[in-house]
């Protein structure tokens, strides 16, 4: 299956790069008129239906550009996979188009080919998700393809065989990533024994699953009482909805209980350094991570304003601090990240080895100053502007509002969620940035993940007195 840059991550950079070349230029004339106000952000409104075998449908008629993008979603992604198959759901993904009892691999790339689009597909830590982007007049079409491979995979020996020696190849690549050795040491630091600590499989994992487990998998997680169909683009809702019937309508969820999602985590994360030694490497990966709010927490939009003021979008506090005033690094930045029973800040940065204990110690620095300072109204402004601006840009895409409605719905939300958190951003004061920084933000509530050379982080880093961790690949 093909995989694809999320769009949100595209457009994100291409801000991010036009924000450079703004830095170069001349500074803007000081008698420039203020702001206009900040036009809202409008979510397209998505018409809430279930299918009497518990499908739910959400479906956005967009009319206009011709095209229209379809999601299925289903509960159970990489933290509901078997404690022996860490990652397994990434090869549920890999090998779920690759054939039915009637259509093999083959006929199926190219009967979505012929409707104007391909599939891609994504192992979420709380879902599955398939996705395809096809020209509005081939929409039926399309969702046969769909519907034959919810129902039907048949995931063939030889095909698997494929994807496994695939997917152990990406494994070994990715491995030789210090991004991708930090995120894993990060989330299983963070997650301890909790599911949400998988990310990845494991070379065992992927030698060791079979065909047959795969199918029983499938046959467990692939169940309309646990789905999500969105639609969005140019169809009418009523002729689409009585195509899905026909597609869909016999789809029956199995006797068995439904996938088990993953629990809660602990409260706190532990405080500490986590030392990934990779031998000759010249820079040091700096990650940070602590448990923060849920989609659904009040927190959260005070926490999105909070996060692009300390470190999530180019103008912020640490991009100032380390990368334009320092020059400690050229990338910083910080995410705030969400599933359905967690969530987490986390800070990113890739420094020179000899700056390595002076960028750790700038970060620890501005985490504590949004957790012990209020930020200015010009902060405030910017923030609030960026991240609506950002759903604007995001939104124009059929196929970004079709994921985000699948992200929506993984956290348990209803769709309105798309447009209710502009308008809270948008609320939000500085006194909730403040509240929020003090609870979140703190440097002592940090996991700190260090990936470089041994030598060299160990030395840097024994002055903050943290217990250091030898974490293993």
């Amino acid at each position: 299956m093909k995989f694809r840059v999320p769009t949100i991550l595209c457009l994100t950079l291409t801000l991010a790069a036009f924000s450079l070349a703004a830095e170069k230029t001349a500074p803007l004339p000081k008698d420039l008129p203020p702001y206009g106000p900040l036009v809202p952000f409008h979510a397209p409104q998505a018409q809430v239906k279930k299918l009497a075998n518990g499908l739910t449908l959400w479906l956005v008629p967009r009319p206009g550009f011709p095209k229209v993008a379809l999601v299925i979603a289903v509960r159970g992604g990489l933290a509901s996979d078997p404690a022996a198959r860490p990652g397994l759901s990434t090869l549920i993904m890999d090998t779920i188009d690759q054939g039915t009892r009637t259509r093999t691999a083959k006929q199926i790339a190219e009967e979505l080919q012929a409707a104007g689009g391909d599939l891609s597909g994504t192992p979420a830590a709380d879902d599955l998700v398939m996705a395809t982007d096809v020209l509005a007049s081939k929409t039926d079409a399309a969702l046969t393809v769909l519907a034959d491979i919810v129902q039907n995979a048949s995931f063939p020996a030889s095909e698997v065989a494929l994807a496994k020696r695939n997917a152990a190849d990406t494994l070994r690549a990715n491995e030789s990533s210090p991004s991708f050795l930090a995120n894993r040491a990060l989330a299983k630091a963070i997650f301890g024994s909790n599911p949400y600590s998988v990310i990845s499989p494991t070379q065992a994992s992927i030698a060791a699953t079979t065909p047959e487990e795969l199918r029983r998998e499938f046959a467990r997680r692939f169940r309309p009482d646990h789905a999500l169909l969105v639609a969005v683009g140019d169809f009418d809702a009523d002729a689409f909805t009585a195509t899905i019937k026909k597609l869909l309508g016999n789809w029956k969820a199995p006797s068995f209980a439904a996938e088990t999602l993953a629990p809660k985590p602990a409260a706190e994360n532990p405080h500490g350094i986590y030392l990934v030694s990779r031998p000759g490497s010249v820079q040091t990966t700096l990650r940070l991570g602590a448990l923060g709010p849920l989609r659904s927490s009040p927190d959260y939009a005070p926490v999105e304003v909070a996060n692009a003021i300390y470190g999530g979008m180019f103008g912020s506090r640490l991009i100032l601090n380390i990368r334009e005033d320092k020059g400690y690094t050229y990338s910083p930045g910080s995410s705030v990240q969400t599933y359905r029973k967690a969530g987490t800040l986390v800070t990113r940065a890739d420094v020179r080895n000899p700056v390595t204990a002076a960028s750790l110690n700038e970060i620890d620095y501005e985490l504590n100053r949004m957790a012990t300072t209020s930020p200015s109204d010009d902060e405030m402004t910017h923030a609030g502007r960026y991240l609506v601006g950002i759903q604007g840009f995001v939104f124009q895409s059929q196929e970004s509002v079709a994921r985000q409605l699948a992200a929506v719905w993984a956290a348990g939300l209803p769709p309105e969620e798309l447009e209710l958190e502009g308008e809270r951003i948008q609320k939000v004061t500085a006194e909730d940035v403040a509240q929020v920084g003090r609870k979140y933000f703190s440097a002592s509530r940090q996991t700190i993940v260090a990936v470089g050379e041994e030598k060299v982080i160990r030395e840097e880093l024994a002055p903050f007195g943290l217990t250091i961790h030898a974490v293993s690949h």
